[in-house]
């Protein structure tokens, strides 16, 4: 890298035009490799090797950033965030958040057209970077975590979040959640059937944390990261005129509870910006008061 970074001019749709995402028959997260501990998806776990592209606003960049955090792989695997405004380029490196600190680039689509040119798919985060074959791994947000989780634990001090005798408990969960949840609460201020499915899980999930502190358990998986980055945006971002919950997730004081019990944790209070995702004029709930 140079001595001065380089940093994208200031977001400008209209020079640049807004972002779209071109659909085809091709996949939305056209990269999809796989990291594995002994090397046999060609993609070696290995120290100082990879680099994520991440975004402070994203919920499926928090995922992947909770679970470094959690199995001690700050220093294994580096970061980098790109600003939280987009036009017609694409994500781009500004001063709020730092420089690209691997490639300099002012842009995050020069990570995708350095591995295939002319990249003309989806540019987003969270990207796996890999500094040997200097290319991209992947920008599927459900397996890069994954990764992080399983085949990194000979380089960290591993949370065991993916636990083999859980994972099909975590995927059911995921089955429900994903859609009812974090998919669903874009849709839920103002159609009334994703609403309502959000309510529904917000209750089943208050009954089942009335019964056992996470999600699976005792201990922190998987399945509590993916649904968390959604709770902790919720009254922030989606409920924050309180169209769908007008008084927030404290309605449900389990759900409410387990949300806080987790925020106190370092892994999850540290990967957290609330400036970078809270609506203008969102109501503030008091994430560090005790549960009850």
């Amino acid at each position: 890298m140079s001595s001065m970074p380089r940093y994208a001019d200031p977001a400008d749709v209209t020079r640049y035009g807004e972002y779209r995402v071109v659909r085809d028959d091709r996949p939305l997260y056209r990269f999809a490799e796989r990291v594995s501990a002994d090397g046999r998806t060609g993609f070696r776990a290995e120290p100082g090797r990879y680099h994520v592209y991440a975004g402070w606003f994203c919920p499926w960049s928090q995922r992947v950033t909770i679970e470094l955090a959690l199995n001690g792989l700050t220093d294994v695997v580096s970061v980098s965030y790109v600003d939280g405004e987009r036009d017609g380029r694409g994500w781009a490196f500004r001063e709020r958040h730092g420089p690209d600190s691997v490639n300099d680039f002012a842009l995050l689509r020069e990570a995708y057209d350095a591995t295939e040119p002319g990249f003309d798919g989806h540019v987003s985060v969270p990207t796996l970077w890999d500094r040997a074959t200097g290319r991209v791994v992947s920008n599927d947000y459900r397996t890069i975590g994954l990764d992080l989780a399983t085949e990194f634990a000979a380089h960290g001090t591993p949370a065991d979040t993916y636990p083999v005798a859980l994972r099909e408990r975590i995927d059911r969960l995921d089955a429900w959640l994903g859609p009812a949840v974090n998919h669903g609460v874009t849709a839920a201020a103002t159609d009334l059937p994703a609403r309502a499915e959000l309510l529904d899980a917000f209750e089943g999930l208050d009954d089942l944390l009335g019964r056992q502190r996470y999600l699976t358990g005792d201990t922190v998986t998987e399945a509590d990261v993916r649904l968390w980055v959604t709770l902790v945006r919720f009254d922030a971002q989606h409920n924050a005129g309180g169209d769908i919950l007008p008084e927030g997730l404290p309605t449900f004081p389990e759900l409410w509870d387990y949300a806080r019990d987790l925020y106190r944790q370092p892994a999850f209070a540290a990967t957290t910006d609330f400036a970078a995702f809270a609506a203008p004029g969102a109501r503030s709930f008091d994430w560090s008061a005790p549960e009850r």
